[in-house]
């Protein structure tokens, strides 16, 4: 009975925090396409590509916004 009710808490939990923006965004780096301290990451799932500053993939994904301007 406790490995049900913490199976559905766990799902529940994961909908409430999981980060809709970027679910189905999958971010691979390349570091051959840096450009000084700018990483630059391509998204498999949509084929979007952009460079960060943070050298961490965005948070947003692109397919539904459009890309900031630099």
């Amino acid at each position: 009975m406790f490995v049900v009710i913490g199976l559905i808490l766990a799902f529940v939990l994961i909908l409430i925090f999981s980060d809709r923006r970027t679910r189905n965004c999958r971010w691979r780096e390349d570091h051959g396409r840096d450009e000084g301290d700018q990483r630059y990451y391509r998204c498999l799932t949509c084929g979007h590509e952009t460079f960060t500053a943070t050298g961490k993939p965005p948070k947003v994904c692109f397919a539904r916004t459009p890309p900031p301007e630099n």
